[in-house]
């Protein structure tokens, strides 16, 4: 980097201060292979105003390839960071991509919850009614669209919360798999806001509990017992393990035996002229 908005990188300058309040904004930077001007090209990028996102993006990737690694690609990973626009988001960019896998991995670790379990979970119960073919192909598809067939499993712990909440608990309720990892924040008593106050404060409510299926209060004040308990302890999360997620793994693995994921084989063409 040689230059930054058409400043000089001399060694007593710091690239950092030509880089303030700079986020959101075109930056011009002057680039080589090579400490001098002759050969060198500019190229602008638009500085992020947060490394959270990448941070976020760096640990995700680090979740899929583990799970790639030790189903050997078998099996699908997403994680679902909250149960709003970033989380349907995160689903949408995961799901469709890896919905012929074997198996799939759930991950609602830290959801910050929201509103869209709902929608999620409509997707992931879906069950295979038929298969649909085209004349000039040989891609199954399937009735109804985005289907994933095979086995699941759905990670929590003490951060997935509200929403995030819900999710596990009508996953269990849904019977998609098991849930794995430690018992879940127990909030999901939803709020709403009376408007705002004199000082200039707000207020809001508790107005919406939950209750199962029975007419009994749940969730609120207690969480989600997974199915299988496995914390991440200090020592594995130092030694770059994910105890949850390998369990995980290994359940889906199982439940590979005996569920197959495969779609039918295409029949033979049929014959119209008799």
């Amino acid at each position: 980097m040689l230059a930054i908005d058409g400043v000089d990188l001399a060694a007593r300058e710091n690239p950092y201060r030509l880089l303030r309040d700079k986020a959101g904004h075109a930056v011009e930077f002057l680039l080589n292979d090579k400490p001098t001007i002759e050969g060198a090209r500019k190229v602008l990028w638009r500085p992020l105003r947060s490394e959270s996102s990448l941070i976020y993006l760096g640990w995700v990737e680090s979740r899929r390839a583990l799970v790639n690694k030790l189903s050997g690609g078998r099996i699908g990973y997403m994680h679902i960071p909250d149960m709003g626009p970033e989380g349907i988001a995160e689903f949408g960019k995961w799901y469709y991509g890896q919905i012929r896998k074997e198996g799939l991995i759930i991950d609602d670790r830290g959801n910050g919850g929201g509103n869209v379990s709902q929608i999620i979970l409509e997707r992931l119960r879906r069950t295979l009614l038929g298969t649909e073919y085209a004349r000039n192909s040989e891609y199954t598809g399937t009735y109804p669209q985005a289907v994933f067939t095979g086995p699941m499993a759905c990670l929590l712990n003490e951060d997935s919360a509200s929403d995030g909440d819900i999710f596990p608990w009508m996953f269990k309720n849904a019977k998609l798999g098991p849930t794995i990892g430690k018992r879940s924040w127990g909030g999901v008593t939803g709020i709403t806001s009376h408007g705002p106050l004199i000082d200039g404060g707000s207020c809001n409510v508790p107005e919406f509990g939950h209750a199962d299926a029975n007419g009994q209060w749940a969730v609120e004040g207690h969480g989600v017992d997974p199915d299988i308990v496995v914390e991440n302890d200090p020592k594995s999360i130092l030694e770059g393990r994910d105890p949850q997620l390998e369990r995980a793994v290994q359940e889906v693995l199982a439940a590979m035996q005996s569920k197959k994921a495969a779609l039918p084989p295409r029949p033979p063409a049929p014959v119209k002229t008799k």
